[in-house]
């Protein structure tokens, strides 16, 4: 294999199926200033090879054998921050895109994305620019948006409706509410009332469930 010239962008490509590791390889390597320095057939072995080859731009599926793409852009972003990954997979659910963005990848993008787009993700990763497939940014845009409104209903709360709403989400009753906040039951209820109208749910269950959702529950 040439070795890359000096400036070339250095690229790592992640995937557990050889045939489009090759794929991958030879499209990326026949583009000027791209050399694919490496590949890997899961995240473990990625972060191996990323310690011996130093590449600036990761490109990573995301479901593979053993430790998962997910966990391995955590560690990348936490271990090698001047690294940039860029995801490339068929998965474009929630469950995969939001948590992919969450550790740090800087860019999304499926499978059947066009070759120039690829090749332009590429070039945008190592510039520390975003790409998203028009899908994924639908879930991003749709998870900022709550993530929003969870912020909004957050800071309409007092500080001390915050504590009764984690302590229901305890399961902690009325009288216990009472007795740990130092406070009349009756005090209690009026801050349970307040909740429930601020948050837009109808009982104390709605709003403990909605207190674990969003990070208020008692393993916080």
């Amino acid at each position: 294999m040439l070795e890359p010239a000096p400036g070339d962008i250095r690229v790592l490509v992640v995937d557990d199926h050889p045939v489009v590791r090759q794929g991958l390889r030879s499209f990326l390597s026949s583009r000027e200033g791209i050399e694919v320095v490496g590949e890997a057939a899961d995240g473990e072995a990625a972060l191996g090879e990323l310690r011996r080859l130093r590449p600036d731009v990761v490109l990573m599926d995301l479901v593979m054998p053993g430790a998962g793409g997910v966990a391995a852009i955590r560690r990348i972003t936490a271990e090698y921050p001047e690294v940039r990954t860029l995801v490339l997979t068929s998965f474009s659910s929630e469950d995969d895109v939001i948590p992919a963005v969450a550790a740090g990848a800087v860019g999304y993008l499926l499978k059947d994305v066009a070759p120039v787009e690829l090749e332009a993700a590429v070039r945008a990763a190592f510039r520390r620019e975003a790409t998203l497939s028009p899908a994924v940014m639908t879930r991003v845009m749709a998870e900022v948006a709550r993530s929003s409104a969870t912020t909004a209903e957050l800071d309409g709360l007092t500080p001390r409706e915050i504590d009764v709403l984690r302590l229901l989400a305890a399961g902690r009753s009325n009288r216990a509410l009472a007795t740990e906040l130092y406070v009349s039951e009756r005090t209690v209820k009026a801050h349970v009332s307040n909740i429930l109208a601020k948050l837009h749910v109808t009982d104390r269950t709605q709003a403990a469930l909605w207190a674990v959702r969003h990070g208020l529950g008692p393993s916080t």
